[in-house]
């Protein structure tokens, strides 16, 4: 299911409606009764938004095999719905009032009785159970077995190119399992995966970037190119660093310590002990403590081919997730988590480690899909672990997308997801411009407009060019309006889609443009063929979540270590303070701009250099203005923001 979340480099993006009821199983409400099945509870949502009457192609073949999840409600859905909502609300009596995992699961986590009952069920429905865990069931059997036990029947159905199999009307299950499950995945089976889309060559292929830089905002005027927008730009920054980072968010003397961050993504870099340790060294970032870098991962690795999830293409994202953790919040604790595949059933079991092991107090995720893509079913698997997290005390911050409102890359205006959900923090980009001496000058929001120098060095062809990427942001079409977002988001945006008003994506923002990115160090194909470390400049959304997941692990440092949780309701009851930066795009009166020169290969000049200028603050039709927008949400941590969570 997911795509198009994560980092840029060298400027490339790295990083139909569903039925408006996937926001009640958000929420943990229980399944709808089934009025064309008497005795029968519906599944809401697990009839895909694509299985249309038109795109019917008949019934599947009764011995076709079918795997599937069907995830458990617990004891109490509503329940846990409403104390996670309690426990992360400021203005609760039971804030911050967080549950060990052991006891949520007692709590809110499904009793032996329920998982009984669900077994027998889909036994004598003639499907084979293959697995338990505390949060589902696995299953397989063939399509007769599966209409049996879902009261549905499976048809194929046509989905772009491509033909695949789902409900040709809502799942349901028997009414005598009494609330136990909450949906069931698997009963279409076309491919739920994410990716990090960050476009960025695997170790066997180096990615440089060429000069002339900036090594801070403004240093190196390109004097001897076109002006843009009136005026000479200067080069682009050759990739910050920790410090300045540290030193825009207003950092101060935290570090981090005593604070686990977790990072979520798929596989694992085989070298990125050495990586970390080495760019540390390089940058003036404090050196990795023996076990303070934790991975967990899989047994095995699925789905591992270029056509599928392209693994080695995932190296980088980690790389950049654990070097920007590490660089802002330099003494938290890291664990990565690598899933064993791109798809969601293996994202769901890693967030899923995290929460059933308390792995972490904040999480950090940088991958992730549009929302057309999201199916209901889905979405509520995802809220039941953050629901859990926010219960025990852990945030999720997922970065908002890095295709602007997404038209360009789908043909519809649309938001990312999981950063939709009402229960994570979603992080959207910026472009930042840190000064001489580490000074935090502006920030405008990320959208990248750019052309390219014409063949005689006297112009820009087309200026100001073509849309290249940008922050994402925007309104989403199947999740309610949470209550922290009210008061706060301008009612134009929450009501863009639904009069009733819906989620508003992001929240927060950090630095995310490539052009003001930041530097990482991985172990790459060097052009002699042989294996080596190199650094190159990168950016995106997948850069701004790490980067607010690490002020987080300050902020949750200078409380004294007590968990932030669940940061939504205390980020927007900030709104509007000293402690954010509100960002615009015309920052100084004046449209901004850099210039980049390119290695045409990637990684040398002897196939020429590519010189272009790329706009600041053009995010496709989302803008960043005064107040809450739908690019940077409230805004950038300023100077104060992490001594504000200080408890008091």
């Amino acid at each position: 299911m997911r795509s198009n979340r994560a980092k840029m480099r060298a400027g490339v993006s790295l990083a139909a409606t569903l039925p408006m009821l996937a926001g009640a199983l958000a929420l943990g409400i229980p399944a709808a009764h089934a009025a064309d099945h008497p005795g029968r509870d519906a599944l809401v949502g697990t009839k895909p938004a694509w299985a249309t009457a038109k795109a019917d192609k008949g019934a599947a073949s009764d011995g076709a095999q079918v795997t599937a999840r069907v995830y458990l409600a617990g004891r109490d859905a509503s329940g846990l719905a409403a104390y996670a909502k309690a426990v992360s609300d400021p203005e609760s009596a039971k804030y911050g009032h967080y549950l060990s995992a052991g006891k949520a699961q007692a709590r809110f986590g499904a009793t032996k009785a329920q998982v009984a009952a669900v077994k027998s069920w889909l036994r004598s429905a003639g499907l084979k159970v293959t697995g338990v865990t505390r949060h589902y069931v696995t299953v397989t059997g063939d399509v007769a077995a599966a209409e049996k036990a879902f009261g549905t029947q499976l048809h194929n159905y046509v989905k772009g190119s491509r033909t695949y199999r789902a409900p040709a009307k809502t799942a349901s299950v028997p009414e005598s399992l009494k609330g136990a499950v909450l949906t069931v995945t698997g009963l279409d089976n076309a491919p739920h995966k994410a990716t990090h889309d960050d476009q960025l060559p695997p170790p066997e292929t180096v990615f440089r970037n060429s000069g002339p830089f900036s090594s801070y905002y403004g240093s190196n005027i390109a004097s001897t190119l076109p002006d843009a927008y009136g005026g000479k730009i200067p080069y682009a920054v050759q990739g910050y660093t920790g410090k300045q980072l540290r030193a825009a968010y207003g950092a101060g003397k935290y570090t981090g310590k005593g604070v686990r961050v977790a990072i979520t993504d798929a596989y694992s870099s085989p070298y990125i002990a050495y990586d970390a340790q080495t760019y540390a060294k390089k940058h003036g970032d404090a050196a990795w403590r023996t076990t303070q870098l934790h991975q967990v991962l899989p047994k095995k690795y699925t789905h591992t081919g270029p056509k599928e999830c392209g693994a080695a293409g995932w190296y980088g994202e980690e790389t950049l997730d654990v070097e920007a953790v590490h660089a802002v919040a330099p003494a938290a604790d890291v664990t990565y988590l690598g899933a064993a595949s791109c798809y969601d059933d293996d994202l769901l079991d890693t967030l899923s480690k995290v929460v059933d092991n308390h792995l972490a107090d904040i999480v950090s995720n940088s991958w992730g899909d549009v929302e057309a893509n999201q199916t209901p079913d889905l979405a509520a698997a995802y809220d039941q672990v953050f629901q859990f997290g926010a219960v025990e005390g852990i945030g999720f911050y997922f970065s908002s997308g890095d295709n602007g409102d997404e038209v360009a890359n789908t043909k519809v205006k649309q938001v990312d997801t999981p950063a939709n959900s009402a229960w994570v923090t979603a992080v959207g980009g910026t472009s930042l411009a840190v000064g001489k001496d580490d000074k935090y000058l502006w920030e405008t929001g990320w959208g990248t407009e750019k052309a390219v120098l014409s063949d005689d060095g006297t112009s820009w062809v087309n200026f100001p060019g073509v849309f290249t990427s940008g922050a994402g942001g925007g309104t989403s079409r199947t999740v309610a309006e949470p209550d922290y977002q009210k008061g706060v988001v301008p009612n134009a945006l929450a009501t863009a889609n639904d009069p009733a008003g819906n989620r508003v994506v992001p929240d927060i923002a950090a630095v995310g443009d490539p052009n003001t990115g930041f530097k990482v160090g991985q172990t790459q194909t060097l052009p002699d063929g042989t294996l080596g470390y190199d650094e190159y400049r990168i950016g995106g959304t997948s850069l701004a979540a790490p980067v607010i997941a690490a002020v987080q692990a300050l902020a949750q440092e200078a409380r004294g270590g007590k968990a932030i949780g669940f940061a939504n309701p205390l980020i927007y009851a900030r709104y509007g303070s000293k402690v954010y930066y509100d960002v615009t795009d015309r920052p100084t009166g004046n449209d901004l701009a850099v210039a980049r020169v390119d290695f045409a290969n990637g990684y040398d000049a002897t196939d020429g250099l590519i010189t272009s200028v790329r706009s600041l603050g053009k995010d496709s039709s989302l803008s960043a203005v005064k107040g809450y927008d739908d690019v940077t949400g409230v805004g950038t941590p300023a100077n104060g923001y992490v001594e504000s969570y200080r408890l008091r």
